[in-house]
This record gives structure tokens, sequence and C-alpha cells, in this order.
């Protein structure tokens, strides 16, 4: 099937410039810390879906888009959700984490406990699609799946630091609890669960 083009939206900048740029958002990104102590601040309307509508741009396989994100404001729904994460987090961290992780983890502060979770005023569950419905009602097989939502969460982390946000990685393992409590698909899978808000006034990260 032959698919229509359009002009590459591409704009070369001179190389003086591109120089700068990449100075610039290398400077920015460097100072990029994943947050354990959020505020209850809440964000600027419209901030969260700039950034992931900058994230669903990133390189995906056959475009067929095999990720969802679910944006989570709602106190009752967080409500839910903390309990069921923070259940799961020490059978991760005491039988399924091997002790050379464990280790590893130690010295930047990770461990089982998460009070992070009933502080922030926003959570992004990204879950991986196995199939998709096309415009024609038709289902597909998705491919290259984990690869397509790893690029949109790196674009996504960007984006929101990039606005001024903080965020965390959260992956209690399983997630399945996820599905049932946003009422998604048994063919759409947890990735993570991503946790954004502003950091406390004397929130600390580790000088790594």
């Amino acid at each position: 099937m032959d698919v229509s083009k359009v002009p590459l939206n591409f704009r070369e900048h001179p190389e003086c410039e591109m120089v700068v740029r990449a100075a610039g958002f290398r400077d920015k990104l460097v100072k990029r810390r994943s947050d354990r102590d959020f505020s209850n601040r809440l964000m600027p309307s419209g901030v969260l879906e700039a950034r992931l509508e900058a994230a669903v741009t990133a390189s995906n396989g056959a475009n067929l888009q095999p990720r969802h994100f679910a944006i989570i404001r709602d106190p009752s729904i967080k409500k839910t959700i903390c309990p069921a994460a923070e259940e799961e987090e020490p059978k991760f961290h005491e039988a399924r984490v091997r002790d050379e992780s464990l280790d590893a983890l130690a010295p930047i502060g990770t461990d089982a406990q998460k009070p992070f979770l009933e502080t922030a005023s926003a959570f992004i569950a990204i879950l991986q699609k196995s199939e998709v419905i096309r415009e024609d009602r038709s289902k597909s097989r998705t491919s290259y799946v984990k690869e397509s939502v790893s690029l949109a969460i790196g674009c996504l982390i960007a984006a929101l630091h990039h606005a001024g946000l903080a965020t965390s990685i959260h992956t209690p393992s399983p997630m399945k609890f996820l599905n049932v409590i946003l009422g998604r698909f048994s063919t759409e899978k947890p990735f993570l669960l991503l946790v954004v808000g502003f950091p406390s006034d004397n929130c600390q990260a580790p000088d790594i």
C-alpha cells in the first residue's frame, strides 16, 4: 500500500548555533535528577498534555503507537494506586531482586519505601500495547513494543524536565493492578508509573 508523503519538517541551524544549542540542552539535562521528595503543589493546566504530545512524536514500530499514557490526578484514584503499589514493593525487594542489585541501589537511597507516592500531584501510567485498533477498525499486532515505549518515555522525561517539573520512575512488579484500577484492556501491559510534580522545598538528591 502506497503511503502519501509530505516534505520533511527539518530546519538546519548554522554550525555556531548548533554548538550553542547542543551545549545548552546538555547543560539543562545534566541537572536532571530523579525526585523522591515531592510537594503536593498542583501543576499548571495543560503542561502534562503538551509534554505528552511531544513524547508521542518518538519513533515507534510501524507508527502503530503501541503505547498508552494515562494521566492520573484524581486523589481517589491515586489513593487506590498507592497501597496496591506499596503492597508489591516489599515483595520485589525481598524476593525478586538479586542481592547485588540491592547493593547497587543502596548508595542512592532507593528502597521499598516510597512515601512520595502520597504527595506528588500526578502520576502518568505508561502501558505497552500488544495489539492496536486501526482506523478501519481492524486489529493489528504490534512490533518493537518495548523499544517504542522506551523511546517515548525518554522524550517525556526530558520534556517534563525542560518544562520545569520533577519526575521519578516507579516500577512495582507485577503491575496488573493498574489494568484493574484504570480499566485498561488485557492487551495493554503496564510498563512503569511515572511520578510527576514539583520537588519539596528541602528536596535533596544523591551527589552523582
